[in-house]
Order: C-alpha cells, then structure tokens, then sequence
C-alpha cells in the first residue's frame, strides 16, 4: 500500500520537534522524494529509508528551509553507492541544474570532497568494501529545470506540476500532483490560496498542505500574501475535493498548547474531511 513519509514538517525557524520540510511517497518499492530540508538525509534514516533508496527527488522551490540538505543528500547517496542503485533524477524549478553543478560540478563546493573519495586509497578501499569497483565513478545526476505541466510518467505512475503564488518573482514554486493507481496526493508546497493549486489538486484523495498560522494572526501580522493558513487550508481541502488533508510547515506558534487544538477546529468548520497535523518522522498508509 503506498505510504508517505513527513520527514520535515516545520519551517525555516528551527524548533526541538521540527525543521524544514520533506517528503518521501513511496509507490509500489519507488521513493519519490519531495524537497529535501534541513537533516532530510538523518530523517530519513530515522523512518528506516536509506538515500540509495531515493531515486527521484522534486522541490518545490529553493527556499534553505526547503533544500538545506540537497549537497549532504547527493553527497552521502553517491558515497554510499556500490554502482547498482538507479541513477538519481532530480527535477525542480530554475536554478536546480545551476545549483546542482555548484554543488558537485567540477568547479563545485564539494568538490574536494568528491575527488578525494574517488581518489584516495583508503577511500577506495572503503568503496570496494561496500561491494562498489573500481576505478570509482564520480557524482553524477540527471538534474532538469521544469515549469508548469507533466513532469515524468512511468507505468506506475505520473507527476504533474502547477505554478504556485508564493514569492514571485524572486523564486519559481510549483506544486505537485502524483497520480498512480487508486491514488492521488497533491503537494501544495508554499502558497497561498490560488486557483492553479485548486485545478491541480481537484479529485485528489490526499492534499498536503503548508499551514503556517492561524489565519486571523496572519492576516493581522502581514504574513498571509504567499502562504496558507488556517482557513485557506480549510479552502484548498474543500475545493479540491480531497478526503484527507494533512496540515504541515506549521509555524511554532501553531504547535502550543491549545493552538494545534483550535487549528483543527477552524478548519473543521469549513472542510468535512480528515484532517492530520503532521508530525515529523511520521508514516502514514494511504489507502
């Protein structure tokens, strides 16, 4: 039955039970990650994944808070490699090949990192170790820039993306829908309330959602433009049809006594489905 990891339900305010976001859907044995915030590669060992295990990795967009751990993934999935996993393929917004390749190109951040794993003995010794050959190949990825539309389709399932509203035009964010058999889950990512999510969501059977705050807080504080909150959460749920909506990328404020509470109740007014509050390292079946 398909699952879905929360591997990071927080925001880019670190707190002792959350930081960051990602996620892992897994279809059928594939993993399909999606945005990879700060410690994802710790979080997703602490559910019992291992980044071999990821073959394909989606963001969002490039807020720290959603790709903070991208060089410490790639680094640590390729040095774990024994060269019989499947190719990585990342897809995500502009920059994602620019920043890949500063990443682990061969003018990159880490790349004497790399160069010195393929080439010191020790290290080689290691990599046989772990069942790899050598000469030891270097990193390499498929990293693709997309925008709107069908991204990747296999015979177990697609991936489409929709433009979001959250802080054009200085970052491109899209959200993603996976259909598979007898599934559909939406990731809206960070947005506010627009139509482009309503019609990519629409029939989905699980939505998840950022839910930042309350929204009477929000709108009173100025930090409703570009994020969702309690109500318009509660707006997407009902829109889109979805039969399960689960509330992640909650602010601190959301998380104190009393607080989650009232969140639920809000939104409980104006969307009849299920409703989870997402909690780190938790795995849930979707059936």
């Amino acid at each position: 039955m398909p699952s879905l990891y929360l591997l990071g339900t927080g925001t880019p305010t670190p707190t002792p039970n959350a930081f960051g976001t990602a996620y892992v859907l897994e279809l059928q044995g594939e993993y399909l990650m999606i945005d990879c915030g700060p410690a994802a590669t710790h979080k997703l060992v602490k559910v019992g994944l291992f980044p071999t295990q990821i073959d394909h990795l989606f963001f969002t967009h490039h807020h720290f808070d959603h790709d903070a751990d991208y060089p410490c993934f790639l680094l640590c999935r390729w040095d774990q490699s024994t060269g019989r996993e499947n190719a990585l393929k990342v897809f995500g917004p502009p920059p994602t090949e620019q920043l890949t390749e500063r990443l682990i190109g061969e003018n990159g951040a880490f790349v004497q990192d790399w160069k010195a794993r393929v080439g010191a003995p020790v290290s080689q010794c290691v990599h046989r170790n772990r069942g790899g050959e050598l000469p030891r190949p270097v990193p390499q990825v498929s990293v693709t820039d997309i925008g709107p539309g069908p991204v990747l389709a296999t015979t177990a399932w697609r991936v489409t993306a929709a433009p979001v509203c959250h802080v054009e035009p200085w970052l491109h964010t899209l959200a993603y829908r996976v259909d598979t058999a007898g599934l559909s889950v939406t990731f809206a990512g960070d947005t506010g309330l627009c139509d482009s999510l309503l019609q990519l969501g629409r029939g989905s059977d699980v939505v998840v959602v950022n839910c930042w705050d309350h929204q009477e807080f929000m709108e009173a504080n100025g930090e409703a433009p570009g994020q969702t909150g309690t109500l318009d959460a509660a707006t997407i749920g009902r829109e889109t049809g979805a039969r399960t909506l689960i509330l992640t990328h909650t602010g601190q404020r959301m998380t104190a006594p009393g607080l989650k509470e009232k969140a639920i109740a809000d939104i409980s007014r104006h969307y009849s489905g299920r409703i989870i509050f997402g909690e780190e390292l938790r795995c849930f079946e979707l059936g």
